[in-house]
């Protein structure tokens, strides 16, 4: 998957910017402050319709503009998909080729964007819900059924809520949500399960890699019942003990939404024994893994790494360069890079010039 161009029009500090890119390492340059991460933000915006620094699509409007628009031209092999994205103080508009699209799966499928951010260093010491994000968004992203699964345990998790709010639940209609929840919980789980143990087949290779040395990393998933053939009666038996807690706090303790995973390297827990150095390598492995696991090689990620090298030393930053020469498309930020055959992106009080290394 290659994005070829990108329109800008009011949005972040941007009141109009057009830029075409290449396949391979799109490097783009400046000083903080400057712009380079608005551009990495509005293509990753292509891929979800949500914003990888705020929840609030209001900021992405320029200051004194009623509106903000992102316009890019997006292949996939021979196939060319044009998609446009107006936000607005009401709302936003996506679409491709001139349909609406109203559906986050229709969006995620037409474009696949991957990012790492300097916050994600700090995901394995994060709450659970920072790691469950990134299992839920990676996910959804290879299957639109696992995002179906979600959204429907979503709608019985805030069902059974609901019923635990009352001050007296109907006891036989609290039973008949949580069988549903744990019949949906069952297929979130072994999605999850099944993901985990594709990303635990590259992770150590990617490690190794970037490391330049033998490396065993692995994620340990843990979910709140087991997917085996024992998994409703199991799932039955903990929300039964967990019922009186649930009454008294009017809310669901237990579940898929409550679950987490840790890494570990070289049998060691990352998140209590890792050097920020290693945090990092790891966090950034974790992201580019989905990227392997798409076999239709058209349909894989492009890849955002903003500001990724700023903490990595030399030798690391070299070896994550020569890796990343394999990725059909990579756009990486930072106030000073040098690379041989890449696309370079200049930014200065918010304008843009191009250059080749």
């Amino acid at each position: 998957m290659i994005i070829r161009n990108l329109v800008l029009r009011n949005f972040r500090s941007y009141d109009f910017a057009e830029l075409s890119f290449d396949k391979g390492l799109n490097v783009i340059v400046g000083e903080n402050a400057e712009g380079k991460t608005n551009i990495v933000e509005a293509i990753h915006y292509l891929s979800l319709a949500r914003s990888f620094r705020t929840a609030e699509d209001a900021n992405l409007i320029r200051e004194k503009s009623d509106f903000a628009a992102i316009e890019a031209e997006v292949s996939e092999g021979s196939t060319k998909k044009k998609i446009n994205v107006v936000l607005t103080s009401s709302g936003k508009k996506v679409a491709c080729n001139g349909k609406a699209i109203n559906r986050l799966s229709e969006l995620s499928e037409l474009v696949n964007v991957v990012v790492f951010e300097p916050p994600r260093v700090l995901l394995f010491k994060e709450s659970p819900k920072a790691r469950r994000d990134f299992l839920d968004i990676s996910l959804s992203k290879q299957s639109s059924i696992y995002l179906e699964y979600v959204t429907k345990y979503e709608r019985a998790l805030r069902e059974r809520n609901e019923l635990l709010k009352l001050d007296k639940p109907n006891e036989v209609q609290l039973e008949i949500v949580t069988d549903l929840l744990i019949e949906v919980a069952e297929k979130v789980v072994r999605y999850r399960e099944m993901y985990v143990e594709q990303i635990n087949q590259v992770l150590s290779k990617i490690v190794t890699t970037i490391k330049g040395e033998q490396e065993n990393a692995r994620i340990r998933y843990q979910p709140f019942a087991r997917p085996d053939a024992s998994f409703k009666k199991n799932a039955k038996s903990a929300f039964s003990k967990a019922l009186e807690s649930d009454l008294r706090k009017k809310v669901t303790s237990i579940g898929p939404h409550r679950e987490d995973f840790k890494m570990s390297l070289n049998g060691k827990d990352v998140a209590r024994y890792g050097s920020q150095g290693e945090n990092r390598i790891l966090a950034l492995a974790l992201t580019l893994s989905p990227y392997f696991l798409i076999e239709d090689k058209d349909k894989r990620p492009i890849v955002v790494l903003d500001d990724v090298m700023s903490e990595l030393d030399a030798e690391n930053q070299e070896r994550l360069i020569s890796f990343l020469t394999k990725f059909e498309q990579v756009f990486i930020t930072s106030t000073s890079l040098e690379v041989k055959n890449a696309s370079v992106y200049e930014v200065k009080n918010h304008k843009i010039a191009r250059r080749n290394s």
